[in-house]
This record gives C-alpha cells, sequence and structure tokens, in this order.
C-alpha cells in the first residue's frame, strides 16, 4: 500500500508548532505503510525547513534520506504529459508543479493516498485518492 507524501504533510511531521503536526505524527505511527516522497517535494521541503526550522532541521531531513528513512521517487519524464495537463486543467488555482507531480507519481504507482495538509488542491484535483491524515 503506497502512499505519496506531499510538503506540507512533511512539514507539519517536522514541526512541533505546526497546526497539523499531531494529526500527521499519529497518521505516521498508526500502521505501517510504504510512504514515498516525489523528488519534486525535496527542494521545496529543504526550502521550508530551512527558512522557519533552521539548518539543522534541513540537514536532518538530508540524512532521514541518506539513511533510506524517507523513501525517495523519481518523477520521470512519463509523468510530464500529466503534470502539464493538470496543472493546464487548474490553472485558475494555480497549482503548481510540485502539486502537479505528487499527483502524477501517485496515479502513476497506483497509490491509496496522498499524505497531505493541503485539502484546498488534492481532493479536486485528485478526486479518486484520499487525502491523509
Amino acid at each position: 500500500m503506497i502512499v505519496v507524501a506531499d510538503t506540507g504533510a512533511l512539514y507539519a511531521l517536522a514541526d512541533r508548532s505546526d497546526a497539523w503536526h499531531q494529526r500527521v505524527r499519529d497518521w505516521w505511527v498508526a500502521a505501517p505503510r510504504r510512504v514515498v516522497i516525489p523528488t519534486s517535494v525535496v527542494p521545496e521541503l529543504c526550502r521550508l525547513l530551512q527558512t522557519r526550522l533552521g539548518a539543522q532541521a534541513e540537514l536532518a531531513f538530508v540524512r532521514a534520506i541518506r539513511t533510506r528513512e524517507f523513501q525517495l521517487v523519481e518523477v520521470e519524464g512519463r509523468d510530464l504529459p500529466r503534470i502539464e495537463a493538470t496543472m493546464l486543467q487548474f490553472a485558475d488555482f494555480p497549482l503548481s508543479y510540485v502539486d502537479a507531480s505528487v499527483v502524477a507519481v501517485a496515479e502513476r504507482l497506483k497509490a491509496v493516498e496522498i499524505l497531505s495538509t493541503d485539502r484546498r488542491h488534492f481532493p479536486r484535483i485528485a478526486p479518486n485518492l484520499p487525502v491523509a491524515p
């Protein structure tokens, strides 16, 4: 059972003061799941960690990737048509490349959920994928 993680949920997991922290943490420890992170999420998350929590938080995330606490999955060339189509379809949001790539990767991997705090975009652009937590 694959779950694709978005930036907001991963940030909330790291920031104890985030309004979503406890919900994401509870979801994370509730049951074993295979959570993957699209490579497109990494720069966005690192920037948030660096600017809001500091260099040590960013370094801890990079270390967690290196030690395979988090599993990265590449955004592939074959995901690009779906990413572009999704961005065009939801240009009125606007929808970011990162959000569109999360959806494309989730669809390609046949994920069962998207782990996100974003209740604005994902329920609308990926209505067949539940958004956790």
